[in-house]
Order: C-alpha cells, then sequence, then structure tokens
C-alpha cells in the first residue's frame, strides 16, 4: 500500500509546494518513484526494466488525465477564495482532492498489478520487511510523546501551513488555529492500526497472486474497510477543521487573500503548462 500511495502522494505534492517547485518534482517523478519503488521492490533485470515502463505510463497517464482536472480544480478554488469559503466550499475540496487521489490509486495499481503477481516470495518477505520499518518510524514520529506535547507540534504544523498559503498570521488567527489543535481529536493510535490493516491486506493479495484480480478496486476504496472509532475521529477532525478554517477566512486581510489566490493561480498555469508537454 505504501508504494502505491507514494506515487499518488507524488503526484499531488505540488497542491502543497510552491509553483516553481510544482514543475521541478513533476519533471522529476519519474527519478522519484523508481527510488521509492525500489526501496519497496528488490527487482532486477527484466523486472527492473518492466517498473521503469511502468512508472513512465503512470506518468504518461497523469499528464494527460489528471493535470487537466487539475487546472480546472485550481481556476475554480481560486474563484471561490474570492469570494470567501463557504462550508460547502470546503466539502467541495476536500471531495475533490479524494476523488483525484483515489483515480491515481487505481492508476498506479493498473499499472503495478502484472508486475505484483510475478514477484517471488523473497520478494513479498522484502516488501513486507519494509512495511516494518515504516511502522517503526511512524511510531516514532506519531506515537511518542503526551498529548500536550503531541498537540503543540500539531499546531505548529497546521499554522506553518496556512502561513504556505497566506503569509504571517495575525496573533488571532494563529490563536484560532490553536484552539481547533487542542480539540479536535488525535489520531495517530487509530492510524496506525488503519496502516497495519492495509499492509496486511496489500501482502494477502500478493500472496495470493491476485493483483490484477483485486488491487485496483482495493487501491481505489483503501477506506473502504476502516473501523468505525477511525471513521468517527477523521469526520469529527473535518468538521472541526471546517469551522476553524471559516473563521480564518472570515479574518483574512486583503493581502493575505490575495497572496492564496496569487498561489492558486500560479497552480493552475503550472498545471497547464505540464499538460502540455
Amino acid at each position: 500500500m505504501k508504494l502505491l500511495r507514494s506515487a499518488v502522494l507524488l503526484l499531488a505534492a505540488a497542491l502543497l509546494a510552491g509553483c516553481s517547485a510544482t514543475r521541478f518534482i513533476y519533471n522529476n517523478a519519474d527519478v522519484f518513484l523508481r527510488w521509492q519503488s525500489g526501496r519497496y521492490l528488490d527487482v532486477h533485470g527484466a523486472q527492473s526494466e518492466e517498473l521503469d515502463a511502468r512508472v513512465a505510463a503512470l506518468l504518461a497517464w497523469h499528464r494527460t488525465e489528471a493535470l487537466p482536472r487539475y487546472v480546472a480544480f485550481a481556476r475554480d478554488a481560486d474563484a471561490r477564495l474570492g469570494r470567501g469559503f463557504s462550508r460547502a466550499d470546503l466539502v467541495w475540496g476536500y471531495d475533490s482532492f479524494q476523488r483525484e487521489v483515489r483515480a491515481a490509486m487505481r492508476a498506479a495499481a493498473d499499472q503495478a498489478a502484472p508486475l505484483l503477481d510475478r514477484l517471488s516470495a523473497e520478494q513479498i518477505d522484502h516488501v513486507q520487511q519494509r512495511f516494518t520499518e515504516d511502522n517503526r518510524k511512524f511510531a516514532r514520529e506519531q506515537l511518542e510523546g503526551d498529548e500536550r506535547e503531541r498537540r503543540r507540534k500539531r499546531a505548529r504544523r497546521n499554522i506553518e501551513r496556512l502561513e504556505d498559503w497566506l503569509g504571517s498570521l495575525t496573533d488571532a488567527q494563529a490563536e484560532r488555529v490553536r484552539q481547533y489543535s487542542a480539540r479536535a481529536p488525535l489520531v495517530a493510535e487509530l492510524r496506525d492500526r488503519e496502516r497495519r490493516r492495509l499492509q496486511a491486506e496489500f501482502i494477502a493479495i500478493l500472496r495470493a497472486r491476485e493483483a490484477v484480480k483485486r488491487l485496483a478496486a482495493w487501491a481505489e476504496h483503501w477506506d473502504r474497510h476502516r473501523e468505525h472509532a477511525f471513521v468517527a475521529a477523521h469526520q469529527a477532525n473535518l468538521e472541526a477543521l471546517y469551522d476553524m478554517l471559516i473563521d480564518v477566512d472570515r479574518s483574512l486581510s486583503a493581502e493575505q487573500r490575495e497572496t492564496a489566490r496569487e498561489r492558486m493561480r500560479g497552480f493552475a498555469a503550472d498545471f497547464e503548462r505540464l499538460a502540455r508537454k
């Protein structure tokens, strides 16, 4: 699962990077994806060449099919930002992003499945070992520390992300972000269990040699079998996030709003240029 999500997260990284970084990330996506795939897939010779071809095919699909939709999304988001976000706008943004992630997950799975079905037992063991290493890293980064410290770190991350888009926040805006971070549910333990569930299901598909048969639908609907506690906590987090973002949006200065709009327009222009290449 981490292998597929790495591909999708890279393709979505432009939404979180600066405009000049967007082109750099995308134009070097093949190198990163090949490196990341090689970390999980111990392939050599003909399998390695096949992996290269499949990475290239995924990127070609993304440039042709996904980037034009990103252009439309960025332009629509700019217009919505210009008139001020409503709750419906935020739901639209989240749902739009989720649709793109699902489409990319399915495309990545379609490309990877034939190769995955030919992995040896030793190669599958290698994938599982990488998952074990990932889980240790996740525990160090997300599960250590008391609740107060974890909430403090979350507040800092959220303030930094908003300032990437808006420029410096006012004291009142930063305090509203800290209020959200202090109240919204912490979900690291639930995310850890979710990760392990997905990893186990992915390995089971590989060992059954059923990637061509099952992987695309499974990857597209990775959240279908989430535990109820995680679903509830995730929704509560979303609702609290929407409330916070609406409050911050209402307090934006003209300069802050224009800073965000300029960035969104820059994304639209970058996506359009990349789609034409």
